[in-house]
């Protein structure tokens, strides 16, 4: 009996220096976050007076910088950008992006010939292209409608286990419907010019031009399936219109067709009309899928014949070189700080040795 007061007392000891240690603990995340504010708060106050103090050079820094970037905006030619959106068939982004990003290597490079080459135009309109890249775009909905199309394909069972959280993590650019193909240049007719070449580069492969043959092939097939399945059952529903046409008629004599096994009877009408709805339904999908794989690459939205003048803040060096110049400036004011307080240093401590 002695022995249970003492285990209390050896139990609320320990919870206490546990109280104790979580409390010390705390205090210094609170310490150790009051100082980084506190040193942040230096740094911002330090530099604004260090900004203050140079006024003048960096208003002087600016307006030279501001007159220099408009000359340069004005000697440089102006570029203009357009956009084209494209819907690639049978797996054929992965060669859509392997050819953009030919052309932009090539552009990068200035090797105009092989460019010109490429693309079918002169080799002095190939190098006015400055840029050409293609991403994807797409919103949740689109990536829920393909999670959709992607889990129709599979069976029963293995589409119990495909999570749409991972299939959404797991989502890259190549899996989108639509991809977009931005080309930067210093011609405005210069994308309209290069089009037909960026679509004949996908639709001229060979594996490509299989997987469309084989496709066409399929449809073609499963048409005709459909069709066959649709004329018997209209065939059918008409044994059983003239049936009841000569109940009708004949209303004292019964009629009846023996569709099930064991001499069961039983009026199947209903369900026809509805198999023969399923069907076209089908054949409804089926000339949808005919219409969007006409093409290895369906152009959605074509490149303009003129493109737009390319704006923007980081696209005129009237307003980007005086950023860039002033971020300089400062950097080059802070190292001289820097340096002179090193200086300074060296020189206290030389003196503590002397």
């Amino acid at each position: 009996m002695s022995d249970q007061p003492k285990q209390t007392n050896a139990d609320e000891i320990d919870l206490g220096q546990l109280l104790q240690y979580l409390g010390d603990a705390i205090r210094s995340v609170i310490t150790a976050i009051k100082r980084l504010l506190s040193s942040i708060a230096s740094m911002f106050l330090w530099l604004i007076l260090l900004i203050r103090r140079n006024i003048i050079l960096l208003g002087l820094v600016f307006v030279l910088a501001a007159v220099g970037g408009y000359f340069l905006d004005q000697s440089l030619p102006q570029k203009y950008i357009s956009k084209m959106v494209v819907e690639p068939n049978f797996n054929s982004a992965q060669q859509l992006y392997n050819s953009i990003e030919f052309y932009n290597n090539l552009a990068e490079t200035e090797d105009s010939i092989t460019l010109g080459t490429a693309l079918q135009i002169e080799a002095t309109m190939a190098a006015k292209l400055k840029e050409i890249k293609v991403e994807s775009f797409s919103d949740e909905n689109q990536k829920l409608k393909l999670f959709d199309d992607f889990v129709r394909e599979l069976d029963s069972i293995t589409a119990q286990n495909i999570n749409i959280q991972e299939y959404l993590e797991n989502f890259n650019s190549l899996d989108a419907r639509f991809h977009q193909i931005t080309v930067i240049s210093e011609s405005s007719s210069l994308a309209k010019k290069i089009q037909q070449a960026i679509i004949s580069s996908i639709e001229s492969n060979d594996y490509f031009k299989l997987q469309k043959s084989i496709n066409d092939e399929n449809i073609v097939l499963q048409d005709s399936v459909y069709q066959k399945q649709l004329g018997e059952i209209d065939n059918v529903l008409e044994l059983y219109q003239s049936v009841m046409l000569k109940e009708a008629e004949n209303p004292s004599q019964s009629t009846t067709i023996s569709l099930g096994e064991g001499g069961e009877t039983t009026n199947r009408e209903i369900e026809l009309i509805q198999e023969r709805e399923v069907l076209k339904n089908r054949i409804v999908l089926l000339n949808r899928e005919r219409a969007n794989k006409t093409y290895i690459l369906n152009v959605i939205s074509d490149f303009p014949i003129k493109g737009s003048e390319l704006r923007g803040f980081w696209h005129r060096f009237m307003f980007l070189l005086p950023v860039l110049v002033i971020g300089a400036t400062l950097l080059f004011l802070i190292f001289l700080r820097f340096n002179k307080y090193l200086g300074q240093l060296a020189t206290e401590k030389n003196k503590e040795q002397a």
